[in-house]
């Protein structure tokens, strides 16, 4: 077929090349050729003999639509999925991208101020809000489970993990104290734990039964006796980097009284969850601790 540059790049049909849809579209041609690759926007049209590509005008509005997400920085998977759906559906969600997107600029704000306390020399400064006490445990029977996991998939798995060991612990003679979550490695985006999510219960012989019964992943133990160090903290302060602080806190206390640490930290959560606000009082951060002679 001719093309005839002087009519804004479109051939005798009416198709629009590459360069005059990169023009409409506010797209390049490099990246309309990725978006090909991808499925994400397929010219109309490829001659067979030039392979040349052409578009057709109405697939102008979906390549604007495409760049505007980018200028998001959204990923090409997320704008992908986006571009399939209803105007509706689409709309909502766009709408949850950048209430997640918000979530992180706040979260990674906050880090900011963290690492700009820490870098300056004032990290005693912020350990300093967070109140330490101690508190002697008793002998305890506990429920488990263990699973490695990145930091991204932690809250759903800490909720469901209790979950499920809330619900086992009504056939061990029911919940005796406050669940928790100890963590034996660290977690982060590139470490993976593992995390043991734990429910203390009044039968440890049913504990046995129970565990028994399960996968290798659940198990039940009993706790010694044990003296914990410990600080409480706000719902909203459990959230990165928040709690880091309040973790170096326990750290820098146990280490100035010239204890030492006998365990994995944990969390425990001494109210539930969904019923918080987040100013409300929600978690201790806590560590086994003994005399350093000992």
């Amino acid at each position: 077929m001719t093309q005839h540059p002087a009519d804004g790049g479109r051939d005798e049909d009416g198709w629009l090349t590459i360069g005059a849809f990169a023009a409409r579209s506010r797209l390049s041609a490099k990246a309309l050729r990725l978006y090909d690759r991808l499925g994400l926007l397929a010219p109309a049209r490829v001659d067979p003999v030039s392979g040349y590509r052409f578009y057709r005008p109405e697939q102008v509005e979906q390549a604007r639509l495409v760049a505007l997400l980018r200028q998001l920085d959204m990923p090409l998977a997320t704008v992908i999925e986006i571009v399939a759906l209803d105007d509706t559906r689409a709309a909502a969600a766009v709408e949850a991208y950048w209430r997640d997107v918000e979530e992180r600029f706040a979260a990674q704000r906050t880090l900011v101020h963290f690492l700009r306390g820490r870098l300056s020399g004032r990290s005693s400064e912020m350990y300093e809000k967070f109140e330490i006490r101690t508190v002697e445990v008793p002998e305890q029977t506990v429920l488990t489970e263990t699973r490695h996991t990145l930091a991204g998939e932690l809250p759903a798995y800490i909720g469901e993990s209790l979950g499920r060991l809330e619900k086992a612990a009504q056939e061990c003679g029911g919940i005796t104290a406050a669940p928790f979550v100890a963590y034996h490695a660290e977690v982060t985006q590139e470490s993976d734990g593992p995390v043991e999510s734990c429910v203390p219960v009044a039968d440890a012989e049913a504990a046995r039964a129970w565990a028994e019964r399960q996968g290798p992943a659940v198990a039940f133990r009993v706790e010694p006796a044990r003296r914990y160090a410990y600080t409480r903290i706000t719902k909203a302060q459990v959230f990165y980097p928040q709690i880091i602080a309040a973790y170096e806190a326990v750290e820098h206390w146990i280490q100035a009284q010239g204890l030492r640490i006998e365990g994995p930290c944990r969390e425990i959560y001494i109210a539930p969850w969904d019923t918080l606000g987040p100013d409300d009082e929600a978690c201790d951060i806590a560590y086994p601790v003994s005399a350093a002679g000992r």
